[in-house]
């Protein structure tokens, strides 16, 4: 299976990648891998989707999905309850229990503590990033100075155009976030955004020291990626953490 997988320095035992949209079974326009049950795809098709994933990963049990919604709410992850929430964060301090997060442009964040006694990941959309998912992930870690971080595949700097709104939003929280925007090239009333830098610029502010990842474009990159925006009905692909055991 063709993963992304997290380029940092997390402990041997902290599993953290991304899916791409290769080796699934689902159809145009999902093909191939869709793992998200709300965009339109097939049940049938995403459920053996989701168990191709669990075998090739040597997972034993479900991940933690999440009902995403563009916000901060952050739980724990728990392999006992039916349910899926509606959140945009997770965590767990439990071994072999993956958080996931689902995307399609948004940005992946995966996070651990130094030791890898403790993993979460989040959703960030520009709307979440902005509502603070990212400050809310880190509440559930002791120290932001300890926290290992990595930015998996999102929409890149030179194909997310917005508005005047999401520049101003960001740039009024913090002036250095001036630095992730340029003017758009085809419309003097757009700007492209950078959201690694945006979500970076967060992070440190937050006392995160340790940010890594941030180089990849699913917009662009669309033998690897779906893309909302470059096709409107598409799949999603996963971004994954958990521990493998807790080393002594």
């Amino acid at each position: 299976m063709k993963l992304i997988r997290a380029s940092w320095p997390a402990p041997a035992h902290i599993h953290a990648l991304t899916t791409t949209r290769l080796d699934g079974i689902s159809r145009a326009p999902y093909a191939e891998l869709n793992l998200a049950d709300h965009v339109g795809d097939d049940p049938l098709s995403v459920r053996e989707n989701r168990e191709i994933l669990k075998q090739a990963l040597g997972l034993k049990q479900e991940p933690q999905w999440l009902q995403q919604v563009h916000g901060t709410q952050l739980v724990e992850a728990r392999s006992d309850v039916q349910d899926v929430p509606e959140a945009d964060a997770c965590w767990t301090d439990q071994s072999r229990l993956a958080c996931a997060v689902l995307t399609a442009d948004c940005l992946p964040v995966l996070f651990t503590d130094r030791t890898g006694s403790r993993v979460a990941a989040a959703h960030a959309g520009w709307r979440g990033l902005a509502a603070g998912v990212l400050e809310q992930t880190l509440s559930a870690f002791e120290n932001p100075e300890d926290v290992l971080v990595w930015l998996g595949p999102a929409i890149g700097p030179l194909a997310f155009e917005v508005g005047d709104d999401v520049h101003q939003v960001f740039c009024n929280q913090f002036p250095e976030a001036e630095s992730a925007f340029s003017v758009s090239p085809t419309s003097k009333d757009k700007w492209l955004a950078d959201l690694y830098r945006l979500a970076t610029i967060r992070l440190q502010k937050a006392g995160v020291s340790g940010v890594f990842g941030g180089e990849f474009c699913t917009f662009s990159g669309r033998e690897y990626f779906y893309s909302y925006r470059r096709e409107g009905v598409t799949g999603r692909m996963a971004s994954l953490i958990w521990i493998d055991s807790h080393l002594s």
